[in-house]
């Protein structure tokens, strides 16, 4: 089936009433907004969605729009009308894993997506399908969890996956050694990804996911959350209640003007920070303090 979208440059002020005429009055089966000119908004609050001072407004139709009346919406210097063009449908949802091939991370990690051979037969190697969840190693954030997990001893040790995604690190940790691992998140679909993806690995025996308001705060010799900077300080104590004394602590998800911000927010709770830096991301570990 085919779509058509039509694209706008849109003001900040005028792009809700533009948002609500493509929908309501030109029957728009879905708006995505889009940045005009590479603004950064770094975290919204829950309920908030990303507004910018230009932006770029795609409207889709399952019919051909006029474009002449779409062209009746522009208001001079603050609405234009950019395009009008025809969308093929396609499984958009998996249209990017066409280019997602095999990565190494540390010395003997390998993330093999569906349909590849495993590079290394001898090394740790994770079959994955990350599905609607995220996390399949390619963001910087997951890289550094990876790196990490690779260098550490994990025989026998209990990990928990606090917003596990695809659960790509909790599976890292079962099959480099550990005993047991919790994947924790928010997300049903990500529930669902991980527990298909510990199948793949041949892990579900030892792997329990679970929404948050079903954890039982079991206490983990390692604790691993791959968030945002907002999320993880309101989790500190949390976090602090499921770690033993002198558990391993790894934090991703943090841009590097948020690290003083995380290492103070901690710092009541957990000791001997160390940061590592991939582009523009970092990754924070420490140790439970007593």
């Amino acid at each position: 089936m085919a779509y058509y979208q039509a694209k706008f440059f849109s003001c900040k002020e005028l792009l809700e009433d533009l948002e609500d005429k493509l929908i309501y009055d030109f029957g728009a089966i879905s708006v995505t907004i889009l940045d005009a000119k590479d603004e950064p908004i770094l975290e919204l609050g829950v309920g908030e969605y990303a507004v910018w001072s230009e932006n770029i407004l795609q409207a889709l139709f399952d019919e051909e729009p006029d474009k002449a009346n779409l062209e009746n919406l522009c208001v001079s210097g603050e609405v234009t009308l950019i395009a009008v063009e025809k969308v093929v449908d396609k499984v958009w949802e998996r249209e990017w894993m066409k280019d997602f091939r095999p990565m190494q991370f540390g010395k003997n990690l390998w993330i093999c997506p569906n349909g590849f051979d495993a590079p290394e037969p001898d090394a740790v190697n994770i079959m994955l399908d990350p599905g609607l969840a995220f996390g399949t190693g390619t963001h910087p954030t997951t890289a550094l969890c990876l790196e990490w997990l690779d260098g550490v001893d994990l025989k026998d040790k209990i990990v928990i996956d606090y917003g596990c995604g695809s659960g790509i690190l909790a599976i890292a940790a079962l099959l480099l050694g550990a005993r047991k691992c919790y994947a924790i998140d928010n997300d049903p679909q990500a529930l669902i990804a991980t527990m298909d993806n510990a199948v793949k690995n041949n892990v579900e025996q030892n792997l329990i996911a679970s929404l948050p308001e079903d954890f039982d705060k079991t206490k983990g010799d390692i604790l691993l959350a791959n968030i945002l900077a907002k999320p993880l300080l309101e989790l500190a104590p949390l976090f602090s209640e499921c770690c033993k004394v002198s558990s391993n602590l790894v934090l991703s998800g943090i841009l590097k003007e948020q690290e003083e911000l995380i290492i103070n927010g901690y710092s009541g709770f957990f000791d001997k920070f160390e940061v590592r830096q991939m582009e523009d991301w970092l990754r924070v570990s420490a140790l439970k303090s007593s």
